[in-house]
């Protein structure tokens, strides 16, 4: 899949080549007037749709999604649409394993490309990092890893971090591994993006904070 793909819109701008995104929300309410317009875009032109949340907020997720006017129903019925929590993803074995993780991730790609979807848009809440069976560090680890996967990819994520459950520094970490961010609803590039050279170097420089 080349990194050469049609804008898209989220947080009222074009998310153009850069597409991986860290989304900060104060509110369940501002994550999703943000999301959902991303979401339903993307079902309405054709892309594929994966999305892992919180297991105990499954159900409102859907619920959100219904409000919306999006047919969550029928896209998954379709094979369109994934709605996954962390128990079928990040802890599907047990304790966080950043290797299977990436694998499992990196097979998702291919089958949205194998069936034909011009490409995928993943949402992801990333509390799952506050689970006793991860770890802060287990989280920011992974994102590095994710991000050095995301430029040679036309797909998009946006990994949503609740600011009430993270602290400034785990803020400003997450920061360094997403080119872009969303801020207020705003989608803006991220002056706090660490390019990964190498991604060895990357996560040296987490485990040293």
């Amino acid at each position: 899949m080349t990194s050469m793909a049609a804008p898209i819109r989220v947080g009222g701008a074009h998310l153009c080549e850069a597409r991986h995104v860290c989304a900060f929300f104060h509110s369940v309410d501002d994550q999703y007037d943000a999301t959902l317009p991303f979401i339903g875009e993307g079902l309405v032109n054709g892309d594929r749709a994966v999305h892992i949340v919180n297991p105990v907020l499954r159900a409102e997720h859907e619920r959100r999604m219904t409000l919306h006017g999006i047919d969550a129903a029928a896209a998954r019925k379709k094979g369109q649409l994934d709605v996954l929590d962390w128990s079928d993803t990040f802890f599907a074995e047990g304790d966080f394993k950043p290797e299977r993780m990436i694998g499992q991730l990196e097979a998702v790609l291919a089958a949205g490309r194998d069936q034909g979807y011009p490409l995928t848009r993943f949402v992801a809440h990333a509390e799952w990092g506050l689970d006793p069976r991860a770890s802060v560090q287990d989280l920011l680890d992974f994102e590095s890893r994710v991000n050095a996967m995301w430029p040679s990819s036309s797909d998009a994520v946006i990994c949503c971090y609740d600011l009430n459950r993270f602290s400034g520094d785990v803020v400003i970490e997450a920061l360094r591994t997403h080119p872009m961010v969303i801020i207020g609803g705003i989608l803006q590039e991220n002056p706090f993006f660490m390019r990964p050279i190498r991604r060895d170097e990357v996560l040296s420089h987490l485990r040293a904070r």
